[in-house]
This record gives C-alpha cells, structure tokens and sequence, in this order.
C-alpha cells in the first residue's frame, strides 16, 4: 500500500511539469552525458530489513560523485542510467556505490524532474574494517533545476542544481542530497 502510494504521489507531481515542459520540435532525439558532485545525509531506521542491516539506527555524512547518460526519448521524456559513489565523511557510513534507471520529464527551459530505481551497497565504518557489505534496491526522486530557469536569458544550461531524495530496501532509510551537476 505504501509503495502504491508513493507511486500515485510521483505521478501526480509529474504533471504539472508536463504543462511547462519544452516544445516538442526543440526537443531532439540525443544523448546527454552528465558529472556531478553532491553532498547529504543517510539515515537508517532501527529496523533490521531484509538487507540484514543491524538495528542500531545508522546516519552519516556523506559526498558522494555522480555520473551518467540522459537520452531524450521524444517530447520532454527523458529515459538514462547513472553510477554513483559515496565516501563517509563523518558517522557510521563508510562508503557507498551504486547504480540506477532514471526517467523523467523536461520542464521550463531545460530543468528535469525525475525518478529512479536501482541497486545500492552500504559499508559501514561502526562494524568495523572487516565488516560485510550490505545491499539493496534503492528508489528515489528528484529534481534538477537548470541555471536558464533561475532568471537567466540562456534557453539552456549545462550546470544543474540537484536536490534529491532516496531510500534503500523496503524504505528503511532516508537519502536527503543536494548538489550541482554538469551535462555534456
């Protein structure tokens, strides 16, 4: 119930950006490689999931490198894959990496609103230097708002403001992240 909920929510957010979405004749089938750099928090619940994390409530500090490939579909879809890498900066997070499935829409000049799904591991520094890798399913939301559309007379940019939010597993944790993001 609470993942059809969520899913009803995202869709529902999505349409308004449709409304303000670029035209169609602008838009062009291509490809759009991205980097970017962020910064956040993960917390984690005291609830073990079936990842098998302790139940300890873990958070950390983290900057984490993005990179990956956008491909206009048609219109203002946009479909693509990104990787991703996390190093702990203070807290019980070590390191993370993963990968995941985007898609989103264009909106106002060049921003985006997306979603994503893939796969995450998490290494904990408070189990220390021999600890197991935990991992799972990880969703997310976000959206990545172009410098063109804060005021600017550009009909685009290649710097992105990202803010976003994730969870890993059967949403036992809360991935806030915020960043900037360079395309190609």
């Amino acid at each position: 119930m609470k993942t059809l909920l969520i899913a009803a929510g995202a869709a529902a957010c999505l349409l308004p950006a449709v409304a303000f979405a670029q035209d169609e004749a602008a838009s062009t089938h291509r490809v759009e490689p991205y980097v970017g750099v962020m910064g956040g928090v993960h917390n984690f619940d005291s609830e073990t999931g079936k990842e098998g994390i302790p139940p300890i409530g873990y958070k950390g500090r983290m900057v984490e490198g993005v990179a990956g490939v956008n491909y206009n579909v048609a219109g203002p879809l946009v479909v693509g894959v990104e990787g991703t890498a996390s190093k702990g900066v203070s807290g019980d997070i070590d390191w993370e990496y993963g990968v995941a499935g985007r898609a989103g829409v264009k909106a106002g000049k060049d921003s985006l609103i997306f979603g994503k799904v893939g796969y995450k591991w998490v290494n904990f520094d408070a189990l220390g230097p021999d600890s197991p890798d935990f991992h799972g399913t990880t969703y997310g939301a976000g959206v990545e708002l172009s410098t063109a559309d804060m005021g600017g007379s550009a009909d685009h940019s290649n710097v992105r403001l990202r803010v976003q939010a994730d969870t890993l597993g059967n949403f036992r944790s809360i991935r806030p992240m915020a960043g900037v993001v360079a395309k190609f």
